[in-house]
């Protein structure tokens, strides 16, 4: 239920329009280099189904503006969201360009002597920039020859980066956010913004009480099947473990039992929340059977919620992970506490990848004196220079564990790379406590895991700011793993049965990232989302696509790459030079 069609990439082979020989000499070169940049996108970015993407090649050179507009027709018919434009020559470059306002662009001038592709690369350029249609400008850095039909490494590098990030985008466009209850606790993220969601990032904000989830419960509004076997493999895969609380706060084990049937409800109804499911209609919910189109969802749990009912910490990791009772499958995103700025950093995150993101609080700053006297271990190597540490009551993904591998090493893969040894490995890494009593009156269970170390990962949030709008934080750095009793002195110190990730940030020696304690020190918000692998600059292309500026990151200057027209509002000071650009366009949608 809730399908839409996948995002497609529109490759737009642009040529110089003047015929008697010249255009003639250019056609077969020109078509040859869009279906070889279609072959690399195809071949290299998938969409989270795990479907290769689908890039649409346009029937003809585009050499005027009769072609072009034909062009955008058969782009408009066949759903594209992105346009790549390409050519090794001199073209027209306002009767050639891409017009439309909404869709993300880039253009790739070949840069070969022979014919002028890159001039007229900083041609066209100019025009989106002077017309307000701002383009990614791909410049390769080496001179090519006029028969050279490979694309460099640095110019494939560009174009996939842009194709992510354009896809990302397409793919909020038109969906929604499922604001599951209101604001948790008094936490700002919690508070719903729907102006944000739709100038942004296109998206409508769902909004439904929680009690939703209890008539489902209640009345029996899920598959029964499902449900049964679903029980059923909780029991076998889902370990139980220790209980933190005290004697006299231990609940029952046919309170426990029933708090495991809820929770496998919980995941169940809002899983049909988000997307639907078609076995209601067939037992004759037709409405709720349809879903509420959403991409990402938030539960606010706390406090109403939680002081009456089990809490939300199984249903929300179970649908963050790449796997379930039925198997290997993509992602849901859930924010704990309606942290609808923390989903939207996860939404970025897993749709740059495809991977489950982890979603946690970047609770604490441990120096390395305070760990050294607190536990006698002497911090070294990533994490000489001190820990954040990232641990939340919402449960993060089972995916966090860091039990896939990659090369031999830790990893948080796409679903369609996860073995079946892997998805064990998860489990059997994962215990499930009886949630602590005073914290949660209605019971429930956490989740509790250490993430393994020395996978590359990157930090993110994005923020809210009165009179600038939204804003992104970006760190990259490493996990690191303790040994086990300097790991359990730390953890006993918060709350044990809450999953733990160890993260060193890559630190600069200025600015935000001068050391560990600045880049805790500087983050903008109690909750942060973690994704596998160094994607800062990924993140940035999507930021500058959606008029989003982001004031922190420690990504290097060489791997930044924004639409060519932020270069007009400065070269020297980049992160200014962002803010003022994204300002002036103002949000993608406004």
């Amino acid at each position: 239920m809730s399908n839409q069609s996948n995002p497609k990439i529109g490759i737009r082979p642009t040529i110089d329009g003047r015929m008697g020989g010249v255009r003639e000499s250019l056609e077969d070169q020109t078509m040859g280099q869009a279906r070889a940049v279609a072959d690399l996108i195809s071949s290299n970015v998938r969409l989270p189904d795990g479907l290769s993407v689908e890039c649409v090649v346009h029937d003809t050179c585009i050499g005027g503006v009769a072609e072009a507009a034909a062009a955008e027709d058969k782009f408009q018919r066949e759903g594209v969201d992105v346009s790549l434009t390409i050519t090794p020559c001199w073209c027209y470059g306002s009767e050639t360009m891409d017009m439309n306002p909404h869709r993300p662009k880039a253009v790739w001038g070949f840069n070969g002597t022979e014919r002028p592709g890159a001039v007229y690369l900083a041609a066209v350029l100019a025009g989106h920039t002077q017309k307000g249609l701002p383009a990614f400008g791909i410049y390769g850095r080496d001179v090519q020859d006029a028969g050279d039909s490979s694309i460099p490494e640095d110019v494939a590098t560009k174009i996939l980066r842009f194709a992510r990030a354009g896809l990302a985008v397409s793919q909020l466009k038109g969906r929604s956010y499922l604001s599951i209850g209101g604001t948790s606790m008094g936490i700002a993220g919690s508070v719903v913004d729907s102006s944000f969601f739709e100038k942004y990032l296109g998206m409508r904000v769902e909004v439904i009480d929680m009690t939703e989830i209890a008539r489902r419960e209640r009345d029996g509004i899920y598959d029964q099947e499902e449900y049964q076997r679903a029980l059923s493999w909780v029991k076998e895969n889902c370990p139980e473990g220790f209980d933190a609380n005290s004697e006299d706060k231990r609940r029952s084990r046919e309170k426990l039992d029933q708090e495991w049937e809820t929770s496998v409800k919980m995941a169940l109804a809002t899983r049909d929340l988000m997307v639907g499911n078609p076995r209601l209609a067939e037992m004759g919910y037709q409405e709720e059977a349809q879903g509420h189109h959403a991409i990402a969802a938030g539960f606010q749990g706390q406090r109403q919620w939680t002081d009456t009912y089990p809490n939300g910490d199984f249903m929300e990791a179970i649908l963050n992970t790449s796997f379930d009772w039925n198997g290997r499958r993509c992602p849901y995103i859930v924010a704990t506490e309606n942290d609808a700025l923390n989903a939207v950093t996860m939404l970025f995150g897993h749709l740059l990848t495809n991977t489950a993101q982890i979603f946690a609080d970047l609770r604490t700053y441990w120096s390395p004196d305070a760990v050294e006297r607190t536990t006698g271990h002497k911090l070294e190597g990533d994490a000489a220079g001190g820990l954040l540490h990232l641990i939340n009551s919402g449960p993060a993904a089972l995916d966090g564990t860091g039990q896939q591998q990659v090369d031999g090493q830790p990893a948080m893969k796409p679903w369609w790379e996860i073995t079946d040894e892997e998805v064990q490995a998860c489990l059997q890494a994962t215990t499930w406590h009886p949630s602590i009593t005073e914290y949660f009156p209605g019971g429930g269970w956490s989740t509790r895991y250490c993430t393994k170390g020395g996978m590359p990962a990157t930090i993110a949030r994005l923020n809210l700011v009165d009179g600038l709008g939204p804003a992104l934080q970006v760190a990259e750095g490493v996990t690191v793993e303790l040994p086990e009793k300097a790991h359990d002195v730390l953890d006993q110190r918060t709350n044990p049965t809450w999953p733990t990730t160890w993260f060193a940030p890559r630190t600069t020696g200025t600015g935000a990232f001068r050391d560990t304690y600045s880049v805790m020190n500087n983050w903008g918000a109690n909750h942060c989302v973690m994704s596998y692998g160094h994607i800062g600059a990924d993140l940035i292309s999507l930021a500058s696509t959606l008029r989003i500026p982001v004031y922190m990151h420690n990504v290097p200057a060489e791997n930044i790459f924004r639409p060519s027209a932020w270069n007009a509002f400065g070269t020297a000071d980049l992160e200014s030079a962002d803010f003022r650009a994204c300002g002036n366009y103002g949000p993608l949608y406004g």
